[in-house]
């Protein structure tokens, strides 16, 4: 049974620190496992007991053939090996509870009897030695208990006295006029040696203590890490999916609400054809819903596989209108494509319809308007979408004031736009309508990348910068007219 001196955490020899039967919250049981008992310091600890118990026994064996030789030696064999069992026993019972402590099978206030045992052993020790000579040999193995069981001071008085006894064992035995200097020596040398290795085995115990605990905190750490990415995808992923929602369930069921208002209104006034009408648009609404719902349960994007991106913004124009019409609203969506608009990889053609959609929702709803342009637009450097109304009219805020004040779904469109690496820009007047700009910057081909010497009037950067100049006009013009 072994214990260290205070501040050293009741340490248990070839156990590591801190080790017990349940790994501590975030810490994960693999390293309990394969720090648990280090191998220097089992290899330090399985080498202290065999050589106590070798040693005992070699000394137990020599002082018995001693004795025999002497006339009336029995009696002192008897007291010799009665002795030698019971520092055995009491010996291996102590290192049977330090054992399991440091397995975690027992509770480590078993250690406070640590430093009964060992003084038990001392005497049981100091009892034999001074009966033999013989038994000298064994105080080797308590040098190096000393220091691990006692408190610093108590394990160097502790050595002491066991030096002095192991030096007047010497004398009592030795023959007349034997006694030398060397006798002396010998013990005091070992202790010597002795001690500075149960300082070095204490060295090394801390050293590992703290190595392990720099492994359960590198565990602790990165499990730490692993749980905020955890939460950082959930979030991150329940902000996607209240953007779909918004953006195609939420869209659709707004325009069913609206429309199937429409639809009462004709009822009560006995207009069956419009209710009609009114009804088959609810249920042509219900029906994209329903397949959208179905592609967003099997997270596809929003245009089919099989459609490009002008068909599907044309069919959104398309349900615009209709939804419009279902309703009473003198709204026209027109939808027309410039130039060669190229193949977009399918969360860029997402945020494209979903733009759409949510433009113009908000056209249908709040903008009370007469006429709605969507232009989509490909350019040598980007491609653009434009939506643009005659109605109400706003004045727009900031990008701050969108996350704080504005809808969730302009706020959130902003937000899609800017992790896509595209831009968002709404231009508004009360009274004057609405322009909302998507654009979406290509990777740059070699040829229309700027010259080394920073020329910015490279032909064909000039000429887009034109064309949106153009594009910009002629959608006024549209409106206009």
């Amino acid at each position: 049974m072994t214990r260290s001196s205070p501040g050293h955490d009741d340490a248990v020899p070839g156990a590591a620190p801190d080790d017990t039967t349940t790994a501590r919250p975030g810490r994960s049981p693999r390293v309990r496992e394969d720090l648990s008992t280090p191998a220097v310091l089992s290899a330090l600890r399985v080498t202290l007991h065999v050589s106590f118990a070798a040693l005992l026994v070699l000394a137990a064996v020599r002082a018995v053939l001693h004795l025999s030789r002497a006339p009336g030696g029995g009696a002192m064999i008897a007291v010799v090996l009665g002795l030698s069992v019971l520092l055995a026993a009491v010996y291996l019972a102590g290192t049977l509870v330090e054992n399991r402590v440091a397995r975690g099978r027992a509770s480590r206030e078993s250690l406070r009897w640590g430093p009964g045992w060992l003084g038990l052993i001392a005497a049981l020790w100091a009892a034999l030695a001074l009966l033999s000579p013989d038994f000298s040999w064994v105080a080797f193995p308590l040098f190096f208990l000393c220091p691990v069981v006692l408190p610093t001071a108590a394990a160097l008085v502790a050595i002491v006295v066991l030096t002095g006894v192991v030096v007047l064992s010497q004398y009592l035995h030795a023959a007349p006029g034997a006694f030398a200097a060397g006798m002396a020596l010998g013990p005091a040398i070992g202790a010597i040696v002795a001690l500075l290795v149960s300082f070095g085995y204490r060295a090394l115990y801390e050293d590992t203590r703290r190595h392990v605990r720099a492994i359960r905190d590198l565990e602790s750490t990165r499990a730490e890490l692993a749980r905020q990415e955890r939460d950082a995808g959930t979030m991150a992923e329940r902000d996607r999916l209240s953007r779909e929602i918004h953006d195609t369930l939420a869209q659709g069921l707004t325009s069913i609400v609206l429309v199937s208002r429409a639809a009462q209104r004709s009822l009560e006034r006995a207009e069956l054809d419009a209710a009609r009408a009114q009804l088959a648009t609810i249920e042509d609404t219900a029906a994209a819903d329903l397949a959208e719902a179905r592609r967003f349960v099997r997270d596809l994007a929003a245009p089919a596989p099989g459609d490009s991106l002008p068909a599907v913004l044309a069919e959104v124009c398309h349900r615009t209108r209709e939804a419009a019409r279902a309703v009473g609203a003198p709204l026209t969506c027109e939808f027309t494509v410039e130039g060669a608009v190229p193949e977009l990889p399918a969360p860029q053609r997402t945020l494209f319809v979903r733009a759409a959609q949510s433009t113009l929702a908000n056209v249908t709803s709040h903008a009370r308007a007469s006429r709605a342009v969507v232009t989509l637009a490909g350019w040598d450097d980007a491609v653009t979408l434009d939506v643009v109304d005659d109605g109400a009219g706003f004045r727009p805020r900031s990008a701050a004031d969108d996350a704080r004040n504005d809808s969730f779904g302009l706020a959130h469109l902003r937000r899609r736009a800017h992790e896509l690496g595209a831009v968002l820009t709404v231009e508004s007047e009360p009274g004057a309508g609405t322009a909302v700009n998507l654009r979406l910057p290509l990777p740059a081909p070699e040829a229309t990348r700027p010259l080394p010497n920073g020329d910015h009037d490279h032909p064909r950067i000039a000429r887009g910068r034109s064309s949106r100049g153009a594009r910009r006009a002629a959608r006024g013009a549209r409106i206009g007219g």
